[in-house]
């Protein structure tokens, strides 16, 4: 590539809507333009970022024997009604009309449309098992899409489907591609972990996130200290042992109930410092109502918070959402922030912190006033519980003797879910076994953001100056930097360098800009690119050049004979660091 005959927009400033600083650094490289809230442009130069994930996720997929195949952006809505997800689904889905008003949909994630092509093709088990996975554009409808590529609604994703006649074959399947997905990160040059995580609107009841390490990450995951395991703070098992009860808040003594006025208190905070107790000694009562109209009321420590990814698993349901203010007051006959467990008309589950704890405080169901001195077991003893409260640092690891959860922040760039026969069962997908017995296929499907991962890999790669890509994610290899490109003996070395790196298989840059050498080095920094030549006047006059890697603070001065041989030598060890 030359510089003045491509499009590197590079920008001095911080773009105004810029919120992390991948979404900061693609804009200013010159790499992204934003179209509309969450869809951009991928000029030159992020465009190749994008194709070096792809190329990686290809090459391992087809190493790992998946097959790739295209389908179609634009998805019929009658294979998504079949499924089910057409009106459980939400608002994220693009649902959109054709000139006939026939319904269809921006296609999300593909399982419906994957399901239908094997249902069609593959009727034996002599067909099976199959992993089809394509590269392509998906729309969600994001509620609020921001950070750039990491929350974005046109992106670029891998999605593959694997189809099985057994529950045993499958889940071979699930580690080959989990296997897969650590390869595929591994060369991406990221840090990054495999943990438990919720299926969502996926569905499936096994899954596990691969979640790039990052300070600006959405998620909220932990790990133990001890033992390989990890989760997200939503997913993520809690002891139950008596050791961990240790935790809960326990009185000295047993105090009857009173009710005690506590005007326009509201808030765990509020509450717990008008009455002047720490936060886990009170309860909350929150009210949700489940995908099928059920209305429950969820006990929680006040210092805890709920997961509602668990409170969907232990109550079998599709979805949950809060109550709103009228359910509420129909059911406990006071505004929110009263709310408590006695007399409540509502279903009751409480977490299993508070389980043999007195001396609490809840609502009482009544506008300005509290109960102290709740006795779980006087007051609640038919009350169930789960683990229904969310991960955080410090507490005890439920695989493992004596670890404990150290939390980390995460940006999610894949996905794997084992999926079982929920989409062959509605669209059924069968096959015939060696008897002539029909059965519904089993299922997995496994996902990376190519988009995203570009962008995580920003937020954990980069300085003050700039983008410092991982090398194997580089749009180029080589920055050549000629300091003055009207002097007649550096502008041949520089062609004649960049023609040479180039016939050694290496993608080059060559600033052939009449600019001066600051401005070439700040944005040689900020486009990140791993090795840069510098070829100067005093250098070349004794037959040198300077080569400097992007995090180097010092060059390093080669002879013009071993600029090839270095060059590749450095990008060789650079690209398998």
């Amino acid at each position: 590539m030359r510089y003045r005959q491509s499009l590197i927009p590079t920008l001095r400033q911080d773009p105004a809507e810029a919120e992390v600083v991948s979404h900061r650094l693609l804009v200013r490289a010159g790499m992204i333009r934003q179209v509309a809230r969450g869809i951009y442009d991928f000029l030159p130069l992020g465009l190749r970022a994008v194709r070096k994930v792809e190329a990686i996720v290809r090459e391992e997929m087809n190493r790992a024997g998946a097959q790739e195949i295209l389908m179609p952006a634009i998805c019929p809505a009658e294979l998504w009604q079949e499924s089910g997800r057409w009106e459980h689904y939400g608002k994220e889905l693009l649902r959109i009309k054709d000139r006939h008003e026939r319904d269809f949909c921006f296609g999300p994630t593909h399982e419906e449309i994957v399901t239908d092509i094997v249902r069609r093709e593959l009727h034996s088990y002599r067909d099976l098992p199959l992993n089809l996975y394509q590269i392509q554009t998906k729309f969600r409808d994001e509620v609020r899409p921001r950070f750039g590529l990491m929350r974005g609604r046109e992106f670029i994703m891998k999605d593959a489907y694997s189809f099985h006649a057994d529950f045993a074959d499958c889940q071979r399947e699930y580690q080959n591609m989990f296997a897969t997905y650590q390869r595929i990160f591994d060369r991406c040059g990221l840090l990054y972990r495999p943990v438990e995580a919720d299926t969502g609107a996926i569905g499936g009841t096994l899954s596990h996130e691969f979640q790039v390490l990052a300070d600006s990450g959405e998620d909220a995951i932990v790990s133990c200290d001890k033992c390989d395991y990890a989760a997200n703070v939503e997913k993520a098992e809690l002891a139950r042992s008596p050791e961990s009860d240790v935790q809960s808040p326990k009185s000295h003594a047993t105090a009857p109930l009173r009710k005690v006025h506590t005007p326009e208190q509201r808030t765990i905070d509020e509450v717990a410092t008008f009455l002047g107790e720490p936060r886990e000694r009170l309860v909350k009562t929150l009210l949700y109502v489940t995908d099928t109209g059920a209305l429950v009321a969820v006990l929680i420590r006040g210092d805890h918070e709920l997961s509602e990814a668990k409170l969907k698993n232990v109550l079998s349901c599709q979805g949950v959402a809060l109550a709103d203010e009228a359910a509420v007051v129909e059911a406990t006959g006071a505004p929110l922030g009263f709310a408590g467990p006695l007399g409540v008309k509502a279903s009751l589950i409480g977490d299993w912190a508070l389980r043999g704890t007195h001396g609490l405080v809840c609502g009482a169901n009544e506008r300005d006033y509290h109960l102290t001195g709740l006795d779980q077991e006087r007051d609640l003893s038919l009350l169930r519980f789960a683990d229904l409260r969310q991960a955080r640092a410090g507490d005890a690891c439920p695989r493992c003797q004596g670890g404990v959860f150290t939390a980390h922040r995460g940006i999610e760039v894949g996905q794997t879910f084992y999926l079982g026969t929920k989409y062959s069962t509605a669209l059924n997908a069968t096959y015939l076994d060696a008897q002539g017995q029909q059965h519904p296929m089993e299922m997995g499907c496994y996902g990376i953001g190519i988009t995203r991962t570009v962008a995580a890999a920003i937020e954990q790669h980069h300085d003050g100056n700039g983008i410092i890509w991982p090398a194997p994610l580089a749009p180029v290899d080589v920055y050549i930097v000629p300091v003055n490109w009207n002097d007649a003996a550096i502008r041949q070395t520089a062609e004649e360098l960049y023609t040479k790196l180039g016939g050694a298989g290496l993608e080059v840059l060559l600033d052939d800009r009449d600019e001066r050498p600051g401005v070439k080095f700040k944005d040689a920094d900020l486009l990140g690119i791993p090795l840069r030549v510098t070829i100067g006047t005093k250098t070349l006059a004794r037959g040198m050049v300077e080569l400097k890697g992007r995090t180097e603070t010092q060059a390093t001065e080669i002879a013009l004979a071993e600029v090839v041989a270095t060059v590749a030598r450095a990008h060789k060890g650079a690209a398998s660091a």
